[in-house]
């Protein structure tokens, strides 16, 4: 109201020329008080008065311009009834349009100019972390206003790629080239700490360059989710977060043929095993989106498989979902399953995969990812289940471990039993996808190293040279809903899993991107390898070729066939040992059936020296 009524005296010594006569002959008093009074109504009506003054912008400038017309025009009205009656207006319309012009510019200014003292108050009272933002577009420009927010932090400048921004200013700030050359310099000469990460479609390995180059130069590199993310539509300083490893391991987005996916899929009884999984949950995950006319969910892990009914729940879906605590070596319980839904389609991930674990029980890999298999294959072709989709692993591959060799035995077995099928009409499609590491999936050394690097380590790896591929969770479960469209029966389809990477390397920057230094804050100490792990992983092995399709991403592997009925006699006998307490007489029958099999850092090495 002050600067109200100051501006409407300023107006009045503009529209006399600042003569003291003519203002008292004007009765100035008169029009300061009423231009004072309705503004007080055009503040309260308006509510300019509640914005905070230091995060003073662009919405508080529009309210205090509606105020100030919202008064202008009370001041008109009144004239207008004063001189209806009077026939004199109570205050010049000049004073009035130029109150409007003073009271804008001067209500807003001594709001920039309480911002920018509390600003510079902050930069001398708090040690403020310097953050430049990399793309200077809309998410940057709001990525700016909250880090500035913060006593902690404050904006030095933007990286951007577009040559028609780079040079000039945003929002007080300069924009500079996203080079390394340039990233170095101003690394140096700004004193720059972080590096917020604010652009979407950033590719895979532009996103991996900018991180190196700044774990080389020592700063801290953030993202920010995205906008459909943000907490009630507002990104907030808390969303701000560090890099993720998962965010730099996986590759850019897979183009699904979703049309056929959709009709494979639409109206039909999908039931999946190890449903509770990294794999299987994923798997029902995107499988629901095709709108099945049901979902069939088998798994062992009653904690889980809890947790993934809730999840789906949420969904509000109108998929009819049935979920069954259950063993899959379990035939009666499972040939019940079968008995009462009649599925159409089977999404088989249910296995035992952790190499040290079963090198100690193989009999467990046997029952359960061979004989597990066997019985949910023959139940498939009794119940004329359209198409069985095996989810297999790169470690059955030249195996070196006893769940490698489980996992290529359960290969032979549904492959055989196709070809073995492949003559009679309306007979089950077998169809085996390929794949290695997934990223967060259960026993995947990245929770494990993320748990090392809170405890302040030390991070264990097993060996300075192990290699893996590595694949989202998402990217895996995509390809082999793919693939298990495409197939036709018989394929074992193989996945591009890229380049392979050196654990170590991936745990030397993990300790970088938490802010730390491997050697100096955490230590890595090599282990040793475990039994039956491997240096390297493979796709294929020696005798084995690929055979493209028409996803870039997905061969067949073509792959020495066996007979069903020798392998089908091998299966049998498995049954027979898998209770018996000699392990080695296991190890050896699944030597004698997959002949690559060389055991690896294992007391069952003794097999193959005989």
């Amino acid at each position: 109201m002050s600067i109200i009524s100051f501006s409407t005296f300023l107006a009045y010594l503009l529209r006399f020329n600042f003569s003291l006569l003519d203002l008292i002959q004007s009765n100035f008093v008169r029009g300061v008080f009423l231009s004072a009074l309705f503004g007080l109504i055009a503040i309260l009506i308006t509510s300019s008065y509640k914005g905070i003054i230091r995060y003073t912008g662009l919405q508080d400038g529009v309210r205090i311009v509606t105020m100030v017309f919202l008064n202008a025009l009370l001041c008109s009205i009144a004239n207008l009834i004063y001189y209806y009656n009077v026939k004199n207006n109570l205050i010049p319309y000049s004073v009035i349009i130029i109150g409007f012009l003073s009271s804008s510019l001067l209500l807003f200014n001594y709001r920039l100019l309480v911002k920018y003292f509390f600003s510079y108050y902050k930069n001398i009272v708090f040690k403020r972390s310097r953050v430049m933002i990399y793309g200077a577009g809309q998410t940057g420009i709001i990525t700016r206003h909250v880090i500035d927010s913060s006593p902690r932090t404050q904006t030095v400048g933007f990286f951007e790629n577009d040559k028609n921004k780079v040079g000039k200013v945003l929002d007080g700030i300069k924009i500079y080239k996203a080079s390394q050359e340039e990233m170095e310099r101003l690394f140096v000469e700004i004193g720059v700490d972080e590096v917020v990460i604010t652009v979407r479609d950033i590719s895979l390995e532009d996103k991996n360059d900018l991180v190196d180059i700044c774990i080389k130069n020592q700063v801290k590199i953030r993202t920010i989710p995205p906008v459909d993310k943000w907490v009630k539509g507002e990104l907030s300083f808390n969303q701000i977060k560090e890099v993720n490893i998962e965010d730099l391991l996986g590759r850019e987005a897979i183009n699904l043929d979703k049309q056929s996916v959709k009709e494979d899929l639409r109206g039909r009884k999908v039931l999946i095993t190890g449903a509770a999984g990294s794999i299987g949950s994923e798997l029902v995950r995107q499988v629901i989106q095709y709108n099945p006319d049901s979902l069939i969910l088998v798994d062992q892990a009653e904690s889980e498989l809890y947790s993934i009914e809730r999840e789906i729940k949420e969904l509000n879906s109108a998929v009819k979902i049935t979920l069954y605590l259950a063993d899959i070596t379990n035939k009666d319980r499972l040939s019940a399953i079968f008995q009462y839904h009649k599925p159409h389609i089977v999404y088989h991930a249910a296995a035992y995969k952790h190499v040290p674990m079963m090198e100690s029980n193989p009999s467990e890999a046997i029952l359960c990812n061979i004989l597990g298999t066997k019985i949910l294959a023959d139940l498939s072709v009794l119940h004329r289940v359209i198409k069985f989709v095996m989810v297999s692993t790169d470690k059955a591959v030249n195996p070196t471990n006893v769940m490698g060799c489980s996992k290529r035995i359960a290969e032979i077995y549904v492959q055989s039993y196709n070809n073995h099928l492949s003559s009679a009409s309306n007979s089950t499609a077998f169809v085996t996808t390929r794949f290695g590491n997934v990223l967060g999936s259960n026993g995947s050394v990245i929770p494990m190293f993320k748990k090392q690097i809170q405890n302040g380590g030390p991070i264990t790896v097993t060996h300075p040279e192990v290699t893996r591929y590595f694949m989202t969770i998402p990217e895996a479960c995509q390809l082999v809903l793919e693939a298990g469209t495409m197939g036709k029966g018989g394929e074992i389809f193989i996945f591009d899993m890229g380049k392979a990477i050196k654990i170590a390397d991936l745990a030397k920057k993990m300790v970088h991107l938490s802010g730390l230094e491997p050697g100096r804050d955490i230590e890595i100490v090599y282990t040793g390898l475990r039994e039956g792990e491997k240096l390297y992983e493979e796709l294929l092995n020696k005798s084995e070729s690929t055979i493209p399709t028409h996803h870039s991403k997905i061969m067949i592997a073509q792959v020495k066939e066996h007979s069903y009925d020798e392998v089908n006699k091998y299966v049998d006998l498995f049954n027979d040992l898998v209770y018996d307490k000699n392990e080695l007489k296991m190890v050896a029958l699944m030597k004698e059936l997959v002949p690559e099999y060389k055991s690896s850092y294992s007391r069952y090495e003794v097999l193959d020296k005989d």
